[in-house]
């Protein structure tokens, strides 16, 4: 348990750098776009080859259906109803923040991230080891993410203190769900483990189409589809020297 906390946590920790790289380093929108879209390549590599896949092995074709639509619901919901609560632009990175409830994007803020925390915890549910490549992932993906709402929130007028704030607040947050993640899935059947792996992975997803990519293309123009299919491969060699690893 402690474990998954603490690889919860690493992936976590981007976020606050992040937001530290979005408060002290010079960046074009165009330059935020970019590295969105590589981040965004990397995460659909990784819920494709590495959540997706393994919930199908795991559970078949019914827990990875119920799990994704499952997931895909449960997060468009949640992100409609704090969308309709001033957070709807807790991500952008031009200023669009302003006005918008502080509550809702710190609520927002820690919605998208435990999809991913969860993803991490139950890679080590039957004694494997953490799933690198799970981690890289939600670690490189993080990093823009924050960045670009570091941005957006310092031109809305928020302080540099209540961006990290918050980025510490969603790491800490992303620890605990790893680790519960861990723990209340210790005992479980194949069956629930696939179907929470295949959850995550919808709900991931959508938020990836629903905040990231949008951002990307609008800032990035069409390069972001180049830079994204690099994100992507390089999750995908990853995973594939891994896999390689573990077969010898």
């Amino acid at each position: 348990m402690l474990e998954a906390g603490f690889w919860g946590l690493v992936g976590g920790f981007a976020l606050v750098l992040g937001g530290i790289l979005g408060l002290k380093v010079p960046a074009s929108q165009r330059v935020i776009g970019l590295v969105m879209a590589f981040g965004a390549g990397v995460l659909i590599s990784a819920l494709a080859f590495g959540l997706t896949e393994e919930a199908y092995l795991r559970g078949g074709i019914d827990a990875v259906a119920a799990g994704m639509a499952a997931g895909a619901i449960a997060f468009f919901a949640g992100d409609w109803a704090i969308d309709h609560r001033g957070g709807n632009h807790r991500k952008r990175s031009g200023g669009e923040q302003e006005g918008g409830s502080a509550k809702a994007i710190v609520l927002g803020a820690v919605m998208d991230g435990i999809p991913e925390s969860v993803a991490i915890g139950v890679s080590l549910v039957g004694g494997g080891a953490i799933a690198a490549p799970m981690v890289v992932a939600v670690f490189l993906s993080n990093v823009p993410e924050s960045l670009s709402a570091a941005k957006g929130l310092t031109r809305a007028g928020h302080s540099a203190r209540y961006v990290i704030c918050l980025w510490t607040v969603v790491m800490l947050v992303s620890g605990l769900a790893s680790a519960l993640g861990y723990a209340l899935l210790g005992d479980a059947s194949g069956n629930v483990i696939a179907g929470v792996q295949a959850f995550a992975a919808g709900a991931i997803l959508t938020m990836l189409a629903d905040t990231m990519m949008p951002e990307a293309f609008e800032h990035g123009g069409a390069t972001v589809g180049l830079v994204t299919v690099l994100g992507f491969a390089l999750a995908f060699f990853l995973t594939t020297l891994e896999q390689s690893g573990l077969a010898r």
